[in-house]
Order: C-alpha cells, then structure tokens, then sequence
C-alpha cells in the first residue's frame, strides 16, 4: 500500500487507527521535509508521543499532527 492511500486512509478513519501507526507513517516521510528545522520538530514531537504510554493521551496528541497528514496529501 502507497503512503499516499495509507494517509488517505488513517484521515478518513482517524479515530479508529491506532496511534502507533499514525506515528510510523509520520516517520515514513518526515524525510521529505526540506527545513531542517521541520524535521526536528517533528521529530521531537513524535519521539514524546510515542514515550507516552496513555492511548487516549496519544491520540490526543497525534490530532495535533494532522497539518502533516494534509501537508503530504498536498504534495502528491
């Protein structure tokens, strides 16, 4: 399956997957970013989320990552 269909899905049904594979596909193309400073924020973000045991707390936080989700859809 293509990033571009797993964010298409992980959008569409956002309450319903599961906050680590949010995570991982973030991580899939945190690589694209071209700012330096993006990538480190983001990654940052990603490794404190992840550091969370809480799933409710996760998800919570991974909804504040979605602009990336659309960021991507947009370039594609």
């Amino acid at each position: 399956m293509s990033l571009e269909i797993k964010v298409k899905r992980i959008l569409e049904n956002f309450d319903e997957i599961p906050s680590q594979e949010i995570l991982e596909l973030l991580n899939q193309f945190l690589p694209q970013f071209k700012s330096p400073i993006t990538q480190n924020y983001l990654k940052e973000k990603l490794k404190i989320i992840s550091n969370i045991t809480d799933e409710f707390e996760k998800k919570k936080l991974c909804k504040n990552l979605k602009p990336y989700l659309d960021w991507y859809l947009q370039g594609q």
